[in-house]
């Protein structure tokens, strides 16, 4: 009975030391800038209207509904391009579907689709 009472608290114990590390390392990535990486496919689309287009510099200006992914509040705001294809047949008016992305410490338009 007493080896089922310690068998019992050396489980609950090394449950507490595993969840412990696991926590510590969740802290640890934070400190060294690691982060989860999503799939872009898997990162949802969010609707917009193209206030400004600049192909020369690769950027457009989008005002757009919350962006999820980004724990992003609705906002006009610039983005840049990630490739300059993107900006291709875009123009100021048109209503999009577009997914944004934090690439190298900016967030990066990876994907537009005309609008629904």
């Amino acid at each position: 009975m007493m080896a089922t009472k310690l068998n019992g608290w050396m489980v609950a114990g090394l449950l507490t030391l595993g969840a412990g590390a696991a926590i510590a390392a969740g802290d640890h990535a934070q400190h060294t800038g690691a982060t989860a990486v999503t799939p872009t496919a898997a990162i949802a689309m969010t609707a917009g209207e193209v206030r400004k287009v600049d192909p020369a510099q690769g950027k457009l200006t989008i005002k757009h509904e919350p962006i999820t992914n980004l724990g992003m509040p609705a906002m006009t705001m610039v983005f840049r391009a990630a490739k300059p294809d993107l900006l291709k047949n875009i123009q100021v008016g048109d209503k999009i579907q577009f997914r944004a992305e934090t690439v190298a410490g900016g967030v990066v338009v990876t994907d537009i689709q005309p609008g629904k």
